[in-house]
C-alpha cells in the first residue's frame, strides 16, 4: 500500500493573507501574535504560508482562528468564506 499524498486546502494561504490584511497587520506583526505556538514563526514564514509554500502546523491554525476570531473549519473548509466581519480576539500575554 503506496502513501497518499494529504489533501490541502486549496484557498488556506488566501485566507490567512486575507485575515492579516484585515486585521491591518505586518507580517511581522502576524508573526509576533503567532510566537505563542510552539514553532517559532518569522515574518518569512508568514509569506510562505500565505502563498501555500509552508503549511500551518495545528496549533498555529488554531491560533490564527483565534486572533480572527472564526472557528478553525472556516480556515480549512474551501467552501466557506471568512465572514464579512472579523471579530479578533484580544492578544494575551
Amino acid at each position: 500500500m503506496g502513501r497518499a499524498r494529504r489533501q490541502h486546502p486549496e484557498r488556506l494561504g488566501e485566507k490567512l493573507r486575507e485575515i492579516r490584511e484585515r486585521l491591518e497587520l505586518s507580517q511581522e506583526q502576524m508573526a509576533e501574535r503567532l510566537k505563542n505556538t510552539k514553532s517559532s514563526v518569522r515574518p518569512g514564514h508568514i509569506s510562505e504560508l500565505e502563498r501555500g509554500i509552508r503549511e500551518p502546523t495545528l496549533p498555529m491554525l488554531l491560533r490564527y482562528a483565534r486572533i480572527a476570531g472564526v472557528y478553525v473549519d472556516v480556515l480549512i473548509d474551501d467552501n466557506l468564506d471568512l465572514p464579512k466581519k472579523l471579530t479578533p480576539k484580544k492578544q494575551s500575554k
